[in-house]
């Protein structure tokens, strides 16, 4: 069987700030800081997002729902991530995998991997274990040490259906 392949990353930062809400992967972290964003700031899902679209030359995150947009305020990432692998199955690819790494000092997010992953895996409608999520903090080196924002890197590989 013959497969064209398609690989992408993605990256995402947001700033943090006391009184805000954190969502990660989906899914509400309990913390007192969140992201500043227009939409819910959720990290991991835009730099999957862009990595979904890198990997067939889509553009970027921005380019599909801009912060410019009213329709975008506040909006729940899951639901831009769905949008976006529409867009990758329409074009005939489907996820092989996907590997994201989070950047954040705390919380310790170790509790919610399995949680985000279900939460990722149930909105493309892939299985679980093609979706892996981890975790590192910087040694409280940076801004994300400094717990001042957080980071996302997220790479995929996509199949021709």
């Amino acid at each position: 069987m013959k497969c064209d392949f398609r690989i992408g990353n993605g990256y995402d930062v947001h700033r943090l700030a006391e009184g805000l809400k954190l969502t990660l992967g989906g899914v509400g972290i309990p913390h007192a800081k969140g992201c500043v964003a227009h939409s819910d700031g959720d990290v991991i899902i835009h730099a999957l997002c862009d990595a979904l679209l890198g990997a067939l030359a889509l553009g970027d995150i921005g380019h599909h729902f801009p912060d410019t947009s009213d329709e975008f305020k506040g909006i729940d990432s899951k639901i831009l991530l769905r949008r976006t692998y529409d867009m990758v199955c329409e074009r005939g690819y489907a996820l092989v995998n996907a590997d994201i790494t989070l950047l954040l000092q705390a919380p310790k997010i170790a509790p919610y991997v399995e949680q985000m992953r279900e939460t990722l895996a149930l909105v493309m409608g892939v299985p679980v274990d093609a979706v892996s999520i981890k975790a590192t903090t910087t040694e409280r080196l940076g801004f994300t040490g400094r717990e001042e924002g957080v980071e996302a890197y997220a790479a995929v590989l996509l199949c021709m259906d």
